[in-house]
């Protein structure tokens, strides 16, 4: 090509973005939030395949049963799906106080208190027609868990409690709580072996999204981390608790009202992960008992730190650790390994991930050096 030729191409823009520095000034925070926590993840798989060798197992296996599991047929992708749900609601719980600078981890105890709370309003609404008593529920899950974490952004602001012990105790007082209602004034004396409420009544449950056995929750889902998303960066309120969340004191300064934002961020992080529990009583269970203690709080804290707090990549994070849970009976027939043993991955990725928070900012060629 002659000289002339290559200036044209210049002009024309013709430059491959990875041999312009100015594009990687441009685009490399971009690129960072997709490619660490990328690597990240794939580094977990190489150690967890690793960790399966150990136990005569082959990883190329394993890999593709987990694939299989979570993605490969439609009723795999249904079961992800399921999953998926209450993971964008629970990890929405940590996400939205982070903007704050906040860190919760108290998503589990949200939901267990926004499914009694919707249990409770169920069955005190027996006879209404089923759309009022689900409309009740929602309310009553949503001001249930959001109350329950306002409580840890309460101790925080006004007592100065550390949020993060607070509402990881909160989880196990909230436990307490569920087992001694359910145990107790709120038992069904019918449910012998397994203590559990009455039930919320087949007419009262809210079903399966048409076509597909994956329930409504997944809509909440969507709508919630979409409308966190708006909120967050589209509104003068998540302006406002972003810059408080880069600096209290400045905020302070300027005259932001610190204390109504953290309460009312940390209302609706509780709220949204006490949907989460409504979900699983209305669409799952059916009623209240001790299955609701899944760990969907806990990874819903994995799902947020993995999509680095951004309320629409939580999306897809908690699709796909919802496919890493869904993979594991799958795992465990075909290749004889423990259903649970998805934790240890599900471990080695937080480990990962809190690792590599290091390098962000730190990488050379995506800010454009050569």
């Amino acid at each position: 090509m002659t000289s002339e030729a290559a200036d044209s191409a210049e002009t024309a823009g013709t430059i491959a973005p990875a041999a312009d520095p100015g594009f990687l000034q441009r685009h490399g925070g971009t690129i960072e939030y997709v490619l660490i926590p990328g690597a990240a993840l794939a580094g977990a798989l190489v150690v967890f395949g690793i960790f399966v060798a150990m136990f005569g197992k082959n990883p190329l296996d394993l890999y593709f049963y987990m694939y299989y599991g979570a993605f490969g047929t439609w009723f795999s992708w249904q079961n992800t799906l399921t999953r998926a749900a209450p993971l964008i609601l629970t990890a929405l719980c940590t996400a939205l106080p982070a903007q704050l600078g906040m860190v919760i981890i108290g998503g589990e105890g949200a939901l267990l208190i926004g499914a009694l709370s919707a249990t409770s309003a169920a069955l005190l609404l027996q006879g209404m027609p089923p759309l009022v008593v689900q409309i009740a529920m929602v309310i009553a899950g949503v001001i249930g868990g959001g109350l329950w974490i306002m409580l840890s952004g309460a101790l925080r602001q006004f007592r100065g409690v550390n949020e993060t012990i607070s509402s990881l105790l909160l989880v196990y007082i909230a436990l307490a709580i569920l087992n001694h209602l359910v145990e107790g004034a709120m038992r069904d004396p019918a449910s012998l072996n397994k203590p559990s409420t009455r039930e919320i009544g087949a007419a009262n449950m809210i079903g399966s999204i048409p076509g597909t056995d994956v329930h409504w929750g997944l809509v909440f889902g969507l709508i919630a981390a979409i409308a966190a998303y708006i909120l967050i960066y589209h509104t003068v309120f998540g302006f406002a608790a972003r810059v408080a969340g880069g600096n209290i004191r400045a905020a302070k300064i300027v005259g932001l009202g610190v204390s109504r934002l953290i309460l009312t961020i940390c209302f609706l992080a509780g709220g949204a992960a006490g949907l989460a529990g409504m979900v699983e009583v209305a669409a799952v269970q059916g009623r209240t008992n001790a299955n609701l203690a899944a760990g969907y709080g806990f990874t819903g804290i994995l799902v947020a730190f993995l999509a680095r707090q951004n309320p629409l990549a939580i999306i897809p994070v908690a699709i796909l650790l919802g496919g890493i849970s869904a993979s594991g009976g799958l795992l465990q027939r075909r290749l004889g390994l423990p259903d649970a043993s998805v934790l240890v991955l599900q471990g080695s990725i937080f480990v990962f991930v809190l690792a590599s928070d290091a390098l962000y900012g730190r990488i050379g060629f995506l800010k454009g050096k050569s």
